[in-house]
Order: C-alpha cells, then sequence, then structure tokens
C-alpha cells in the first residue's frame, strides 16, 4: 500500500536519505513503512519502519545518520529484514556523522510543509539516555554497559572479546582459540614468564596464557568482568580492576592488548618502561585511513567512544611505539577477519535478542546491535582497519631475541 503516511513521505525521505547530489537521479534505497501500516520503497528492499511520528521528527531536526541512529536507539525506528543490507544501503548517510546534508530552498520548503501536513512538526526530542551527554558520559556504566550475561550470549560461551582467526575456522569458537593459540605463540610464553593484559575482558586469553605456565595481571574495566575471572580461580592470575595505574612498575615479558587501547597519549609511552629487556608488545587497534580527518560528531562518538577517542591512524599507531623506544616487529591486517568476527556477534545477538534486550535494556541492546554492524561494514569496504602490531624491547646488547629475565621469572615463580 503506497498511499497514506509513506506515499506523502517519499519525496521527503529520498532528499534525507540522499541529500541533494543524488536525490533525483533514483529511488529510495530502501523501503519504508509508516506508522498507518502504509510503505514506498523498492519490494524485496530491507525495511525501514517508523513507528512514530517522532522518528520523522528526529530526522527533520538532523537529516542524517544522528537522526537514524537517535530514532533506531529509542525503538522509534525499527529495520526489518537484512540490517546489514539496510545500513550499507545509506551508508553515505551513515559516514556523514552529525554533519547536516545540504538542502536546497525548495527543499526546505517542502520538507516543513510535509511535516506540518503530517503533524511531525515540533521541538528537537531529547537524545536517548544511551547517548553521551556532552561531559562525555552516558548514563550509569556508559551507553555499552551491560551485565555478563548478556556478553555470554553475543560473544559466546568462552566470552573471548578479541578478533577470531577464520583461516581454517569454521564457527566462532574454533576462530576465536585460533587466536588466541596464534598470540601465545608470537609472545613466546614460556613457564614462568610475567604477562601484562591491558584489556583482559572476562579471562578468555588469561586462561589461555597460564596454559602455558604464565603468570598473568589481568586488568579489568568493570566490576562484573573481575568477578567473573576471580570465580573461575585461575592458578597465576591476579585480576585488578582499573587501567594502567593499577599495573605496578613491571617489569613483564609480554604484554597484550586484544581490545585495542583507548588513547595514546596515556598508554603507549608507558610501556617500554613496564617491559622487562626483551619483552613483547601485541596490540590488536583499529585504524583509520590515512589522509584528511574531520573531526565529528558521529554513532561511534555518541555512543560507542567519547570525541577524545576518535581512530588513529596505522602510521600513527606504529610511530607512537618507536618513539617510545620500541622496535616494531610486524604488522598484520586482520579486518577480512574482525568483519566475520562482528557479524558473527551479531547474529548471537539477534538469535537471543528477547533476553539480551531484558538482560541489557531495550536501548543498550539497539546501540550494541547497531555497533557491531556499523564496524563490520566499515571494516568489509576498508574504511576501518584492524591491524595486530608487534613490538619489542630490545636487550642492552640490541637483541631481540628471548627475554633477558626467563631465568629469573623460572626461579622466582
Amino acid at each position: 500500500m503506497q498511499d497514506g503516511v509513506a506515499g506523502r513521505l517519499a519525496p521527503l525521505l529520498t532528499r534525507i536519505l540522499l541529500g541533494e547530489e543524488t536525490a533525483g537521479t533514483g529511488e529510495l534505497p530502501v523501503r519504508v513503512r509508516a506508522w498507518d501500516g502504509s510503505s514506498v520503497g523498492p519490494a524485496g528492499a530491507p525495511v525501514f519502519v517508523l513507528r512514530h511520528r517522532r522518528a520523522l521528527r528526529r530526522l527533520l531536526w538532523k537529516p542524517g545518520e544522528m537522526g537514524i541512529v537517535r530514532a533506531y536507539v529509542a525503538g522509534e525506528l525499527d529495520i526489518e529484514g537484512d540490517l546489514f543490507g539496510a545500513l550499507d544501503a545509506v551508508q553515505r548517510v551513515m559516514r556523514s556523522g552529525d554533519e547536516p546534508i545540504r538542502l536546497t530552498g525548495d527543499d526546505k520548503r517542502e520538507i516543513v510543509r510535509t511535516a506540518v501536513m503530517l503533524g511531525a512538526v515540533g521541538p528537537e526530542p531529547r537524545p536517548p539516555a544511551e547517548e553521551f551527554t556532552a561531559s562525555g558520559r552516558g548514563g550509569e556504566g556508559g551507553p555499552l554497559h551491560a551485565p555478563t550475561d548478556f556478553f555470554l550470549r553475543m560473544f559466546g560461551r568462552g566470552l573471548e572479546h578479541g578478533c577470531g582467526r577464520w583461516d581454517q575456522a569454521v564457527d566462532l569458537a574454533a576462530a576465536q582459540r585460533a587466536s588466541l593459540d596464534s598470540v601465545v605463540e608470537r609472545l613466546g610464553l614460556f613457564p614462568g614468564a610475567r604477562v601484562l593484559d591491558l584489556r583482559a575482558g572476562w579471562g578468555a586469553f588469561a586462561r589461555r596464557a597460564v596454559e602455558e605456565g604464565a603468570r598473568v595481571v589481568a586488568l579489568a574495566r568493570t566490576g562484573e568482568q573481575a568477578d567473573a575471572i576471580g570465580k573461575a580461580r585461575l592458578a597465576g592470575v591476579d585480576v585488578r580492576t582499573g587501567d594502567l595505574d593499577v599495573a605496578g612498575g613491571g617489569p613483564y615479558d609480554a604484554i597484550v592488548g586484544l581490545g585495542g587501547i583507548e588513547s595514546l597519549d596515556a598508554i603507549v609511552p608507558r610501556l617500554y618502561g613496564l617491559l622487562a629487556p626483551g619483552g613483547r608488545v601485541l596490540l590488536q587497534q583499529q585504524a583509520r585511513r590515512p589522509g584528511p580527518h574531520q573531526a565529528r560528531r558521529t554513532f561511534t562518538t555518541s555512543y560507542v567512544f567519547p570525541q577524545d577517542a576518535e581512530l588513529h591512524t596505522l602510521g600513527e599507531l606504529v610511530g607512537a611505539l618507536e618513539d617510545t623506544g620500541l622496535e616494531v616487529r610486524g604488522v598484520s591486517a586482520l579486518r577480512e577477519h574482525q568483519g566475520r568476527t562482528l557479524r558473527a556477534w551479531a547474529a548471537n545477538l539477534r538469535r537471543h535478542w528477547a533476553e539480551c534486550a531484558e538482560l541489557a535494556g531495550e536501548g543498550r541492546a539497539r546501540v550494541w546491535l547497531l555497533y557491531l554492524a556499523a564496524s563490520a561494514l566499515a571494516c568489509e569496504s576498508g574504511r576501518v582497519g584492524v591491524h595486530e602490531i608487534e613490538a619489542i624491547r630490545r636487550d642492552r646488547d640490541g637483541r631481540a631475541g628471548a627475554t633477558l629475565v626467563e631465568g629469573r621469572a623460572v626461579l622466582s615463580g
């Protein structure tokens, strides 16, 4: 049924979703169903469901990524069918962030006339509670905070939160196990080695490291994560809640960050001093494309990471490590592996949607699903890269071989 609200919305939404440059060249990239049941757009396309006039009002005030995101998180807009296909279809809008779409005077007059006709005129709706405030903080625990049972359903039984390795793996569990095995091998862990896990999560890497006889200081970001690691009673694991300030002074034979680091300035300069001579660092880190970069408000900075956690280029990451005195020994591109991992997590979340929404709240569950899908598409298209960076602190003779404290570590174990 193309009459009704949807029929009246079609020209308006075409301008909002496609912008001035392409609005006259084609139809809507998605199908839209309005709150009165009417629909418009290509058959078989993913469906954007406008459940409330407020969703349209958000799009009018923020014609771009932020309008769509706020309406979706608030539950005023839903996406039926292929979520990845829907986001990919409007990717031009999803890349614009808070940057306004350019509209002609005629466009603006037509939009206002249509909005008045549909009863969608009014003040700008307040952002959803899950959005970061101006101070960079969200609601209690932050927009992505959720109980462990939520992540158990999304990440899987092992609660591995790093990038899986899909070369030979047929499922998520196998991919995660292959990744942990690869990290342990390249760090050269040995019985008694002292390891610092910068983002321990729920202890997946710590569990794997102690299988090699390593002793791990695991930095948990939340009390729930610390409790989960503690309940596992892993011999050789010292779990501490907090950031690098609670890591002590070292020396560590290996430092690992499978969830990436949030701040180059706050963390990287301290890694050299924490490593023993010959010690190794391995980071899995997202990176943006090189070139001009306009700082703007986006879904990611508004709901996932605050403004000061913008992605860096690979060159900036490598340069920061080398500036500390570390020697970068290898860089591997993992974006295809990360994209597949993100899709697997999203599939788990959708499979357990009712339980996850009850555990974390509908809004937080929506933020997570949107983040996983948008991040997967960014990896697959190459807009965002994921790299594994290996570095080493050379010993006093400039060697990059086995750590000089290996004997000491074994004796003091």
